[in-house]
């Protein structure tokens, strides 16, 4: 079993930046991918940004390629998200995951862990 914990939301304004933690308890995930969720309200949850178990790997969505880049620390069981230029259109909870697998994938049914999620809004 494995408990992810998300930190690190807050409000900001259009334009700032912000860095998602995500550390887990219970085991650890250094052979696990990993990766990061939002849900806006009255949307449906979509995918952000996924790592490999090595951090050699990669994807983000497009919405965000070039302005989000995630990241890992197998040492600290962490996951980080690092989000520049945000848009209001960023505004969402953001849920990091983690899965019984190497591999990182973009497709959210393939995540067998799931935190509870640290809520971002940025005003315009």
């Amino acid at each position: 079993q494995v408990q992810l914990v998300e930190s690190g939301g807050g409000l900001v304004q259009a334009g700032g930046s912000l860095r998602l933690s995500c550390a887990a308890s219970g085991r650890t995930f250094s052979g696990n991918a990993l990766g990061w969720f939002r849900q806006a309200p009255g949307k449906e949850r979509e995918f952000v940004a996924a790592i490999s178990w090595s951090g050699g790997t990669t994807f983000y969505a497009d919405s965000v390629k070039g302005r989000f880049t995630i990241s890992r620390d197998n040492a600290k069981n962490t996951v980080y998200l690092q989000m520049n230029s945000l848009r209001p259109e960023d505004t969402a909870v953001y849920i990091c995951a983690a899965r019984v697998g190497t591999f990182a994938t973009k497709s959210l049914g393939a995540y067998d862990y799931w935190g509870q999620g640290t809520r971002v809004t940025v005003s315009s």
